[in-house]
């Protein structure tokens, strides 16, 4: 049975996903509203798919406090969310979760042909692994352009998937955005890697998404990137 779910998962919404893609630009030539009306879509069906096929459901702990609509803002202001990155599962629940934040993304996913052009039209933040000056002042000015626009920005400040148990240090990049754009970072914890693993078939399940107390600006490199780290893996822990 999992591996028949598996099976329709994939022909079902990467099947489906293919025409959504490949009809991005024809929303971009409306605006940035546009964009995220159609990125929307992609992530209501990405939901729809994974709760209906995969089995695979949501249980959301805590304020999501860039929500500027919701319980639990701070007076409208945007902030830094920093998250645990287990599988692609967040990154496209996320996006709707979070109302349109600008999200952290590698350069290379951006380089891949119409779903890279309509990710840099949607409002990314693009970073590059090598972290030369130029990058890092390119990604602080594209952080600050969401900013002005009253959005949140999204990071994974480990850079990278790691499956259950996996707590690598944060990347560079984030205490550089924590320090310059002086914002709150609210941690999310996340534990889609224990039904959404890198290797092998996908699992029924609950992925839990916890939103942890908004840690204020200004802090030390050091205990910004120590508490983050805890929070983010507060869900964490190897299977077995």
């Amino acid at each position: 049975m999992i591996a028949l779910r598996n099976w329709l998962f994939l022909l079902v919404f990467y099947g489906g996903s293919v025409p959504i893609v490949l009809t991005s630009p024809i929303s971009a030539l409306f605006g940035w509203r546009a964009m995220v009306v159609h990125t929307h879509f992609w992530t209501r069906f990405h939901g729809w798919a994974t709760r209906n096929i995969l089995g695979i459901h949501q249980n959301i702990e805590g304020a999501r406090f860039g929500d500027t609509t919701g319980p639990g803002h701070i007076g409208g202001v945007p902030v830094l969310y920093a998250a645990k990155h287990q599988a692609m599962y967040e990154t496209l629940e996320l996006g709707r979760m979070l109302r349109n934040p600008a999200i952290v993304m590698k350069q290379e996913l951006t380089d891949i042909p119409v779903w890279g052009w309509a990710a840099r039209q949607y409002g990314v933040i693009v970073v590059d692994r090598e972290a030369s000056a130029g990058a890092l002042r390119r990604m602080l000015r594209e952080a600050r352009v969401a900013l002005a626009e009253q959005r949140s920005i999204l990071i994974f400040p480990e850079g990278t998937r790691v499956a259950p148990g996996e707590q690598p240090p944060l990347r560079a990049g984030f205490a550089g955005l924590y320090q310059m754009l002086k914002i709150p970072v609210v941690p999310v914890a996340i534990n889609s890697g224990l039904v959404w693993p890198k290797h092998g078939p996908k699992l029924p399940g609950v992925v839990t998404f916890r939103f942890g107390d908004p840690i204020p600006p200004g802090l030390p490199r050091a205990e910004i990137e120590r508490r983050v780290h805890a929070a983010i893996n507060a869900l964490d822990f190897p299977q077995g």
